[in-house]
């Protein structure tokens, strides 16, 4: 049985989406039994249910609220006992698409990081040409240090590989040219530790060449990790409403429109993050997934199928091994 706790009153379509999400996921995967962390009031009815197990609490982090004061004073919320169901081996992951930085914390501060790790990361698939990359971090930290980005190439190369079966991932860090001296100090720095490594590093990659399909695992700190993730949802969508609004102005567009119907849904398919349903916390000692503040049922679904695919390849286990191989020459950059 895979043992997976949602926080239910995180996210913007909270609780109910939430709890759509656990029903769709429950018929899908036999295997699953689920925390419901939440509100009595929202989770009465959940009462019984099979393979369903209600945890309440009735603190609640909100969005806008300052994850270092959450902790102090609801440490009770709703992320925060998920996360101690976590760390006491009631179950085997995570999910919250609540405050993503309470999530951050509460996992560092509640699970710890993996031996070794000094920062853990948020690594989100994004939609290529060719198949989809990891972008790592994309927003846990907003400042790193050389070694953090060589540990994010690590476990971003490690999660596409035993995840989604992508034998020898190519690596590459996100600046402002290909030649490796292009780029700040930071970038420069990472470049000949990873130069160094065993990993399949190609280089550097500038930020027009991401969604080509040519690399794997694009690498860089948080802060410019999230606004290329921001960046990238958007232009998806605004790209969806132009051709909604060109194939509106004539007939023969609207005639076009419906012949290429099929290719279009798919497209939407492909750039649609719903169907990653989460991303993965790397780095810390525990199966996390931060989902998307705007996730609807499917992508409460996709993020539940995803945490069990995690408990099922022992994912923090094998983090663990592959960041001791590296220590030595980690060690070398401190």
């Amino acid at each position: 049985m895979y043992k997976v706790v949602l926080d239910v009153m995180g996210g913007d379509l909270a609780p109910f989406s939430n709890l759509k999400g656990a029903e769709l996921a429950l018929k899908e995967i036999p295997e699953l039994f689920l925390y419901l962390v939440g509100k009595e009031e929202i989770l009465k009815d959940w009462e019984g249910k099979e393979k369903v197990k209600v945890i309440y609490t009735e603190e609640v982090v909100e969005m806008n609220e300052s994850p270092s004061e959450a902790i102090k004073k609801k440490k009770k919320a709703s992320i925060f006992t998920g996360l101690h169901l976590l760390k006491e081996g009631e179950a085997q992951a995570f999910i919250s698409a609540g405050n993503s930085g309470a999530v951050v914390a509460g996992s560092i501060f509640i699970l710890g990081r993996i031996e070794g790790v000094r920062r853990p990361a948020i690594a989100t698939l994004l939609p290529t040409l060719k198949n989809p990359m990891v972008l790592i971090d994309a927003g846990a930290n907003v400042d790193s240090k050389p070694c953090d980005l060589f540990q994010f190439g690590i476990m971003g190369s490690l999660f596409l590989e035993k995840i989604w079966n992508r034998s020898f991932p190519k690596i590459a860090l996100l600046s402002i040219g290909e030649e490796s001296g292009k780029g700040n100090l930071l970038v420069k720095k990472a470049h000949r530790l990873f130069s160094k490594s065993t990993l399949n590093y190609i280089g550097n990659i500038e930020g027009r060449d991401l969604f080509w399909g040519e690399v794997d695992v694009v690498v860089c700190d948080g802060f410019i990790g999230n606004i290329c993730l921001k960046l990238s949802e958007g232009l998806a969508e605004v790209i969806i409403n132009m051709l909604k609004q060109e194939v509106q102005k004539s007939f023969f567009s609207l005639l076009g429109f419906s012949l290429a119907k099929s290719a279009l849904k798919n497209f939407k398919k492909k750039s649609d993050w719903r169907e990653y349903g989460g991303a993965p916390l790397l780095g810390v000692k525990g199966g996390v997934i931060i989902a998307h503040g705007k996730s609807d049922a499917i992508a409460i679904k996709n993020a539940i199928k995803q945490a069990v695919n995690f408990i099922k390849i022992g994912l923090v286990k094998k983090l663990e091994i592959a960041i001791e191989k590296n220590l030595e020459l980690l060690e070398e950059t401190e």
